[in-house]
């Protein structure tokens, strides 16, 4: 029988993709560092689980055993997905993650050949992170071939998850960041604005450091791409104002108060809060002719995108044997995949 792993099972994110699994009769391996909570969560479930800490290399070695795929919810990510890759390449299992961190992407793209040669596939950021946004741009590329530069972006009123929330503190050190003549380029936050319609209305917007700065080029090859929120004009200023500290921010002990504070205040939405904040998607690709293509697509709360996309790409490699290597998600699991979610409309093209 074919066994997969949910590491960080007891993180908001963690839950949630158990709890479902669960509900649809799967039986993940349920695993983590604390042995307390991860067991109490797998009793309650009536899955199996395993306890081993990223920081001790036989002990992931020994508790990746007998595993096909590993799906990879444990942030950090720019901390914990090196060990966890590094197990992977190690034991001959698959990877998956819900990053949304640009370094952890440019960090899985250079272990193509690490992978290619252990026979496994990397894939991080099988959720909203960036499922969406990844198959807006392949499908964009296809229908604008010579296209050499993309925009990007979402229009969310989801709440945040602590990890998520902690991730995003950390990020406040990097500044912006967008790619520019095929170049990761950090830039001030808030770098970039212009008007958006992301099927909701036209909306003032900004750049941030998603993580289609790298991954979109591994699916389009276009060297130019931001990526953009919705952000009020007064919003913006203050962001811009904040840049000048970033300094400031990066110190560990800066970083270590506001993770704490933000993990105190944080507990992530509610199933009813996640129902009612739907996303809305957006991209734009244009070549040097001045020609333009936009795509829109209407998708669920990104929790729930992250919860389905997940649990689609853990069900796409223990069914199928794609060539071993680095892949996003739209050219793993195809440029069609986000439709393929509960809770997402067509994408439209125009």
């Amino acid at each position: 029988m074919q066994q997969w792993m949910i590491y960080g099972a007891n993180g908001y994110t963690g839950q949630l993709l158990a709890r479902a699994a669960a509900q649809r009769g799967l039986r993940p391996i349920l695993a983590g560092r604390n042995r307390q909570t991860i067991s109490a969560l797998a009793n309650e479930l009536n899955l199996p689980f395993r306890c081993f800490d990223l920081n001790r290399p036989q002990q992931i070695c020994e508790g990746l055993q007998d595993i096909q795929v590993v799906l990879h919810c444990a942030g950090p990510f720019s901390a914990t997905s090196g060990p966890m890759i590094d197990a992977c390449l190690a034991a001959g299992c698959h990877y998956l993650d819900i990053t949304g961190e640009i370094d952890v992407f440019v960090a899985a793209q250079q272990r193509q050949a690490d992978a290619e040669q252990a026979g496994i596939v990397l894939c991080p950021g099988v959720g909203f992170d960036v499922i969406p946004t990844d198959c807006i741009a392949a499908r964009l590329k296809l229908a604008l071939h010579d296209a050499d530069r993309l925009a990007l972006g979402f229009d969310t009123h989801s709440s945040l998850s602590p990890g998520t929330a902690r991730t995003s503190v950390e990020g406040l050190k990097y500044g912006g960041r967008v790619r520019k003549d095929d170049r990761i380029q950090t830039v001030p936050l808030a770098y970039q604005s212009r008007e958006i319609d992301f099927g909701n209305g036209t909306k003032h917007a900004v750049t941030i450091p998603w993580g289609d700065i790298a991954t979109a080029w591994f699916t389009t090859g276009i060297d130019d791409i931001e990526v953009f929120i919705p952000m009020a004009p007064s919003a913006a200023a203050r962001l811009r104002r904040l840049d000048r500290f970033r300094a400031l921010l990066g110190l560990a002990p800066v970083q270590a108060l506001l993770k704490y504070l933000v993990g105190r205040r944080i507990q992530g939405p509610d199933h009813q809060q996640r129902e009612a904040a739907r996303c809305y998607v957006w991209g734009e690709a244009q070549n040097r002719a001045g020609k333009k293509v936009v795509a829109r697509i209407k998708t669920a709360n990104a929790y729930d995108v992250t919860v389905e996309g997940a649990l689609y790409a853990v069900g796409f490699l223990l069914e199928n044997q794609p060539a071993p290597g680095y892949y996003t998600p739209s050219r793993l699991l195809g440029p069609e995949c986000i439709e393929n979610l509960p809770g997402s409309g067509p994408m439209h093209i125009e």
